[in-house]
C-alpha cells in the first residue's frame, strides 16, 4: 500500500488529459532538471513497455536495449540522448496535445517573455493565478487555436496544479518558463549559477556604475561573461547572444532593472 503513490500514473490510458500528462512528467523527471534521462529514462521506457504489453520486461535483456535504442531514434528529435517535455508529448496520446500547442505558439523565450510582461505589471517575477487564464487566452489567440471556456479553464487549472505548489495564488516566471523547449529556456541555463541575495546585490551594484537602478545590454554582456568565468563554465558566443536577447525581453526600453535580473540570477528573493 505504501508504494501505491510511487507507481507511474496513467501510462495505460488510450488518451491523457493535460493534467495526467503533467503528472507523468513530474513522476519521471525526478530531479526536475527539464529532462528524462539516465536511470529516469530507463525507468520510463520499462514502465511504458509494461503498460503497453501488460507484462513485465527485463531491462538487462538485449532485446529491451535494442527496443529502447529504436524508441530513442524515433522520438529523441534533437538526438541528445534524453527526452524533454515536447518530445514526451509526441510519445504519449495527450488530448488535443495541449503542450505541443503551447510550444507551437510560444516558439522562443523572447515571445514568452513578451507575453509574460503584459501580466507581470509590477515586475515581481510572478503573475496572480486569476490572471493566468488571460495569459493563456492571449497565447492561444496568437496561435489561432480554437478553444472553449471549459478547455481554457482546464489548461489554467493544470498549470496551477503543476506550478502553484505552495497554494499562494502566484505563479513564478522561472516555473512557468519550464513549459518552453529546454533549448529555449534560458532560465534553466542558469540553474548552476544561482546567486544568494548578497551575491546578487554585490554584482548588480558593481555593474550599475551610476547607481540609477538599471543596467543596459552592454553591461549585461559583461556581467554574464563575468559570472561564467567565476563559475568556470564555457561560454559560447552564440548562446550568450541568445541569453541576452531573452533576458533583455524583460527590460523596459533597454533598461534592465534590478528586480528583473533578480528573476533570472537569484535563488532567493532580495529583500
Amino acid at each position: 500500500m505504501a508504494n501505491k503513490a510511487q507507481q507511474p500514473p496513467y501510462l495505460h490510458l488510450a488518451e491523457l488529459t493535460a493534467s495526467q500528462f503533467l503528472d507523468i512528467w513530474k513522476h519521471f523527471d525526478a530531479d526536475g532538471n527539464g529532462y528524462i534521462e539516465g536511470k529516469e529514462l530507463e525507468n520510463f521506457f520499462r514502465e511504458l513497455e509494461i503498460a503497453r504489453r501488460g507484462a513485465g520486461v527485463d531491462p538487462t535483456n538485449a532485446s529491451f536495449r535494442e527496443k529502447m535504442k529504436d524508441f530513442m531514434q524515433k522520438y529523441d528529435k534533437n538526438k541528445d540522448g534524453r527526452i524533454e517535455m515536447s518530445e514526451l508529448a509526441q510519445i504519449l496520446p495527450t488530448e488535443e496535445n495541449f503542450l505541443l500547442c503551447f510550444r507551437q505558439f510560444v516558439g522562443s523565450s523572447s515571445e514568452f517573455m513578451a507575453a509574460w510582461r503584459r501580466y507581470d505589471t509590477d515586475r515581481s517575477g510572478y503573475i496572480e493565478a486569476n490572471e493566468l487564464k488571460g495569459f493563456l487566452s492571449d497565447l492561444l489567440k496568437k496561435a489561432n487555436r480554437y478553444y472553449d471556456d471549459q478547455k481554457l479553464q482546464e489548461y489554467t487549472q493544470t498549470i496551477l496544479k503543476m506550478f502553484d505548489l505552495n497554494g499562494d495564488g502566484k505563479l513564478g516566471l522561472s516555473e512557468m518558463a519550464r513549459l518552453l523547449p529546454v533549448q529555449e529556456n534560458f532560465l534553466l541555463k542558469f540553474q548552476g549559477i544561482k546567486l544568494t541575495a548578497e551575491q546578487f546585490n554585490a554584482i548588480f551594484t558593481y555593474y550599475d556604475k551610476d547607481g540609477n537602478g538599471y543596467i543596459d545590454e552592454q553591461e549585461l554582456d559583461a556581467l554574464l561573461r563575468d559570472l561564467y568565468e567565476k563559475n568556470k563554465k564555457e561560454v559560447d558566443t552564440k548562446d550568450l547572444t541568445g541569453y541576452k536577447k531573452s533576458i533583455m525581453a524583460l527590460s523596459d526600453g533597454g533598461k534592465l532593472y534590478r528586480s528583473e535580473l533578480e528573476i533570472v540570477l537569484c535563488r532567493e528573493p532580495v529583500l
